[in-house]
């Protein structure tokens, strides 16, 4: 790391943890071979091997060590919550048909839907065999619960992406399916693989369900107001898609009738036209909508840091706390 450059709180819990992240990667490494299926590990990789952050291992790897834990099976769920998350990002980008991840090409642009589709669940699967070796039953019921939970948020985005009636009530479903469910499941396991107490396990649970929340609203704010190289998507991706993210629902629910025209046609209709992001982006300023979705974020970054305050004093509670003010950062 460059020495002139003040590390992230990512980047110290990637130096607090790398031991244990060394640990999890040589895992994933491991379980994501097939003797039979070479397409797998092809696949995988390409998406593994990314050079995302691991920010959801590294949550159970923190909210365990944090709790004292000292056994070795945070590492096996630290690489579910991670083919979890894998497996997700197939399928979001087969339903998305989107082309670019991370700054590469998709993995359904480079060997089709139907790898990423089948790698996808390949991956979920071996996410079960790895949370059964921990022979921790609330475990399964969590990380089970998180993926069904995740599944279900991404139908709902499918029913209410393109409705102009989807309010920010189903907007934040939507999200704590998609999102927050994984970071949840990431943070209250590591409790419960430490034995924690059950007012520390709930204090988990709430910091990673609304760190989650401050993460994707950032991510949609990001959509229509950061940079490619940011991002690793291309700027105004969801507007193309038809996604109703909040800062357009906003928008929607301020509209004059020429405007809702215009969102009905672009969004509901699927109707668009050069021209037309711009327009959209001239009527998310006009409401305010950017801002107030600012805010929103905000909120719920400072309801994170609050829920830390009842776990136990240590060096990783701090990064944590840290953490939440970072994910919106980008917005600030």
């Amino acid at each position: 790391m460059d020495a002139t450059v003040n590390p992230t709180p990512i980047d110290r819990l990637i130096d607090a943890l790398a031991p244990e992240m060394e640990a999890v990667n040589a895992l994933i490494r491991e379980r994501m071979a097939s003797q039979h299926a070479p397409r797998i590990p092809e696949v995988t990789a390409h998406l593994v091997e990314a050079g995302g952050k691991r920010l959801r291992p590294l949550l159970t790897l923190a909210a365990a060590r944090l709790c004292g834990y000292d056994g070795p099976y945070h590492i096996h769920l630290a690489a579910t919550v991670e083919f979890i998350h894998t497996a997700t990002l197939l399928h979001d980008d087969v339903v998305d048909e989107s082309r670019q991840r991370r700054g590469r090409p998709t993995a359904n642009l480079l060997w089709g839907n139907k790898s990423s589709v089948l790698v996808g669940d390949y991956l979920l699967a071996r996410a079960f065999q790895l949370m059964t070796d921990t022979g921790v039953m609330r475990v399964l019921e969590i990380l089970s619960n998180a993926s069904a939970t995740i599944s279900e948020g991404e139908v709902l985005q499918l029913t209410a992406a393109q409705d102009l009636r989807t309010d920010e009530a189903v907007y934040l479903q939507v999200i704590r399916g998609k999102t927050a469910a994984l970071f949840s499941a990431a943070t209250e396991v590591g409790g419960v693989i430490a034995g924690a107490s059950e007012d520390h396990v709930k204090a988990l649970f709430d910091y990673g369900d609304a760190l989650g929340i401050a993460f994707q609203i950032a991510d949609d704010l990001l959509d229509y107001g950061g940079s490619a190289t940011e991002t690793g998507k291309n700027i105004g991706d969801d507007f193309r898609e038809r996604k109703l993210t909040l800062p357009v629902i906003k928008a929607v629910a301020k509209a004059s009738d020429e405007e809702r025209v215009f969102w009905q046609r672009t969004i509901e209709k699927g109707d668009q036209r050069d021209g037309d992001l711009e327009h959209a982006l001239t009527l998310l300023d006009r409401h305010g909508s950017m801002e107030a979705s600012r805010k929103d974020a905000l909120d719920w970054a400072a309801k994170a840091r609050t829920s830390l305050t009842g776990l136990p004093d240590h060096p990783l509670r701090d990064v944590l706390d840290e953490l939440a003010g970072f994910v919106v950062s980008r917005i600030a």
